[in-house]
């Protein structure tokens, strides 16, 4: 189910600073007829540190309603509190998610022992797919493949949304987790390589601007058009670097706004991108193809 091009939404808000839900729902029809094969609303990318819960919530009810079983929907679910991981990863069952994303607690830095009985409380609670979101660069924590393997044993963790772009990784998840262990990258500039080294897919940010270009990257991949799925990921090289030059999804946002498709509103504490981010951004849309 999970394979392919998959995005990280990003959460379209006002000028005021409130979800704008019209915009979400337009944003994730958009997304579904430009050829996407998955949506992960409510990540990093979605803002999710500064939603409320209620918020948090109904960004994963606009989700599943609009997608309304075409593409699978993958709720994040992360909180340093498994309490509250629990609570959310219950909602997002509940609301007719097709999985959850879990990401590695970020402050509390635990353990390889409190991360596995992090997963394992949450894969008890609710009878959900789960996957692991391991992002060191955020979370200040790494799973180790060994813990992994460990949770890949749990029938309701079936995955990794691996971000640590280590092109090792996949090759020891693969023999310590088994081919069924479902590998996305997390990390669009090394999608290709990800592929290559076993992954199945990549939840992309690139993707929120980009969603056909990536969606046949991928689909040229599969189908073993190698030189053209490089062709189309070297158009994208520029992309993904304005993508990241400031704090995601500043960037995003700002590109998403010069399309037309949301206004480029973060909440703090991310403040708008500075005047030399955006002609970067401008500059890599127009190199893509995707302003004139």
């Amino acid at each position: 189910m999970f394979k392919g091009s998959l995005v990280a939404l990003i959460t379209p808000m006002t000028a005021d600073g409130a979800l704008d839900e019209d915009a979400f729902a337009r944003f994730v029809e958009w997304q579904i007829q430009e050829g996407t094969k998955g949506i992960i609303p409510v990540g990093t990318t979605g803002e999710s540190p500064t939603l409320s819960h209620d918020e948090h919530k109904r960004v994963v009810e606009i989700a599943v309603k609009v997608s309304a079983g075409r593409i699978p929907v993958m709720a994040g679910a992360g909180s340093n509190s498994t309490a509250e991981a629990v609570d959310l990863t219950r909602h997002a069952k509940l609301a007719g998610a097709d999985a959850a994303l879990v990401v590695t607690p970020y402050y509390n830095k635990p353990t390889q022992e409190g991360l596995f009985l992090h997963y394992m409380a949450i894969a008890d609670a609710v009878d959900l797919p789960v996957f692991i979101y391991n992002i060191p660069g955020r979370s200040v924590v790494d799973m180790s493949v060994e813990t992994m393997a460990r949770l890949a044993k749990h029938r309701n963790i079936i995955g990794v949304k691996d971000a640590t772009a280590n092109l090792t990784r996949p090759l020891h998840t693969t023999a310590a987790c088994g081919h069924d262990f479902i590998q996305l990258s997390g990390e669009d500039h090394t999608a290709l390589a990800f592929l290559a080294a076993g992954g199945h897919g990549c939840i992309s940010v690139t993707a929120n601007i980009a969603p056909r270009l990536c969606s046949q990257m991928h689909a040229a991949w599969h189908h073993g058009h190698i030189s053209e799925a490089m062709a189309i990921q070297q158009r994208l090289v520029p992309l993904h670097d304005a993508m990241f030059c400031e704090t995601s999804p500043g960037p995003v946002k700002y590109a998403a706004s010069l399309l037309g498709l949301t206004a480029d509103h973060c909440r703090l504490p991310l403040a708008p991108v500075a005047e030399s981010t955006k002609i970067r951004v401008k500059a890599a849309m127009i190199s893509a193809g995707l302003l004139n």
